[in-house]
C-alpha cells in the first residue's frame, strides 16, 4: 500500500511538476511576444526621431528614400501652413506620389546654358555618336546666337528676349525655360543642367545607367551657417522659408521628372527667392541660382535627392569662381583623378571652414560621384578629344 500510494504521491508530483512547466512555457510565450513588439515599436520611434540620413540606410525602408520612414508614424508638430503653402504643398504631394510615365524609349535630357556658342560641340557629338534616340539636346544662349558645328546641337536652340544675368533670379528663369521646353517631350525622363564649359568624364552608356537606373536626383545642398551660406538669409522669406531651412549648393543639377514637374508648379517658394535672394539687398549677396533649388527641394522632398552634384567643380582656391583648367592642365592623370573621387566635400563658409566629408551612394552603393566637370577653357579642346577614349573607358 505504501509502495503504492508513494507511487501514487509521485505521479501526482511528476504531474504538478509537468504542470508548472506547461503554465511556465505558456507563459514565456507571451512575454517574448511583448519583448519583440516593444523592440519593433522602439526602433521605429528611434528611426523616426533620429531618420537615418544615408542612402544606404534610406533603401532598406524604401526606394523612394528617407521620408517615407516618416510616412509610417504621425508627423511632428509644426507651425500651422498658410493658405498658400497649403495648396503648394498639395500640388506637389500629387505630383511626387504620381508614378512617373512608362515609355518605349525613355531619353536623358542634356540642358546647355551658355553666354553663346559651345566650345565643346565636337566633344559632346563624340560623346553622343551612335546612341541616337537616348537622349535630347537644348541650348539657352542668353548673349549671341550660337554657331553650331555639330549636328546633334542644330535646330536646338531655345529662343529668349530676357537677359540672363549672373547671380540673378534671371538665372533660374533661364533654367527652367530649358525644363519647361525638355518636359514637352514625354520621352525625356532625366535632366541634365550643364555649362558650356563642360565637359563628360564617362562614356554615354555610363552616364545614362547612372541616372536612369536610380530614382533621386543629383541636387547640391548643405547647410552653410557661414556669410556666403545663411548670413545671406533675409527674414522676409518668412514665414513659408525660415532660416533653419536655407540651404546652398551649386546650380548644376540632374533631375528626374517628377522633381522638374514640381519645379514648374512651384510660385510660392521660387517667389521668396525672386524678391529677397538678389545679389545688394540689405547690404547682402544672395545668389539665387545657389540657394533656390537646394532650399526648396530639402524642404519638400529631402530624402528624394542626393546632396552632391554629379558634376565636379573645384573649389579649393576659395575664390568667388572655381578653378578653370587650361590646356596644359588636361591630362590623363587629371581627368581619371577627378573620375575617381568617391565623396562629396562641402566647406562652410565662417572662420572654422569646417569640411562636410559624405560618400557618394548609389541606390545605397559607394560609387564615383562625378559624370561631367567644369570649368575648361576652350583651349582645351584637342586634348579632351584626343584623350577622351582613354579617360571614358568605363
Amino acid at each position: 500500500m505504501k509502495t503504492a500510494k508513494g507511487w501514487r504521491l509521485g505521479m501526482g508530483e511528476v504531474q504538478l511538476l509537468a504542470g508548472h512547466r506547461h503554465a511556465r512555457s505558456q507563459l514565456k510565450k507571451p512575454v517574448w511576444i511583448i519583448v519583440l513588439i516593444s523592440l519593433v515599436i522602439l526602433f521605429l520611434i528611434c528611426a523616426y526621431v533620429y531618420p537615418p540620413q544615408s542612402s544606404s540606410t534610406c533603401y532598406i525602408f524604401s526606394s523612394r528614400g528617407c521620408k517615407v520612414l516618416s510616412d509610417w508614424l504621425p508627423p511632428a508638430p509644426a507651425r500651422e501652413y498658410t493658405d498658400e503653402e497649403i495648396a503648394s504643398r498639395v500640388v506637389i504631394r500629387d505630383i511626387l506620389n504620381t508614378s512617373p510615365i512608362e515609355t518605349r524609349n525613355s531619353k536623358i535630357a542634356f540642358m546647355f546654358l551658355s553666354l553663346g556658342s559651345l566650345p565643346f560641340e565636337r566633344l559632346w557629338e563624340k560623346f553622343f555618336h551612335g546612341h541616337e534616340g537616348r537622349f535630347t539636346v537644348y541650348v539657352h544662349a542668353s548673349k549671341e546666337k550660337p554657331v553650331h558645328v555639330s549636328r546633334y546641337f542644330i535646330n536646338r536652340d531655345i529662343r529668349s528676349e530676357q537677359q540672363v544675368v549672373w547671380g540673378k533670379i534671371s538665372m533660374i528663369d533661364a533654367e527652367k525655360r530649358l525644363l519647361a521646353n525638355a518636359l514637352k517631350d514625354p520621352d525625356n525622363q532625366h535632366f541634365v543642367l550643364l555649362s558650356d564649359s563642360c565637359v563628360p568624364l564617362h562614356s554615354f552608356d555610363y552616364v545614362y545607367d547612372y541616372l536612369m537606373h536610380t530614382n533621386i536626383s543629383f541636387i547640391d545642398c548643405f547647410y552653410d551657417p557661414g556669410p556666403h551660406g545663411n548670413g545671406r538669409y533675409s527674414e522676409h522669406m518668412l514665414p513659408e522659408v525660415e532660416k533653419k531651412d536655407f540651404r546652398k549648393g551649386a546650380q548644376w543639377f540632374t533631375m528626374k521628372r517628377q522633381h522638374a514637374l514640381i519645379v514648374m508648379a512651384d510660385h510660392l517658394y521660387y517667389t521668396k527667392f525672386r524678391d529677397y535672394c538678389k545679389p545688394g539687398l540689405e547690404g547682402k549677396n544672395c545668389i539665387a541660382d545657389e540657394h533656390y533649388l537646394p532650399t526648396f527641394f530639402s524642404m519638400v522632398d529631402p530624402g528624394g535627392i542626393a546632396t552632391w552634384s554629379v558634376t565636379h567643380v573645384d573649389w579649393s582656391e576659395r575664390k568667388w569662381h572655381p578653378k578653370s583648367y587650361r590646356a596644359q592642365d588636361v591630362t590623363y592623370e587629371l581627368l581619371k583623378n577627378i573620375t575617381s573621387i568617391d565623396v562629396s566635400i562641402h566647406v562652410t563658409s565662417d572662420d572654422k571652414h569646417e569640411e562636410q566629408i559624405k560618400p557618394c551612394l548609389w541606390n545605397g552603393v559607394k560609387r564615383p560621384c562625378y559624370l561631367f566637370a567644369r570649368k575648361f577653357y576652350p583651349e582645351a579642346l584637342d586634348n579632351l578629344l584626343d584623350l577622351f577614349s582613354n579617360y571614358t573607358t568605363i
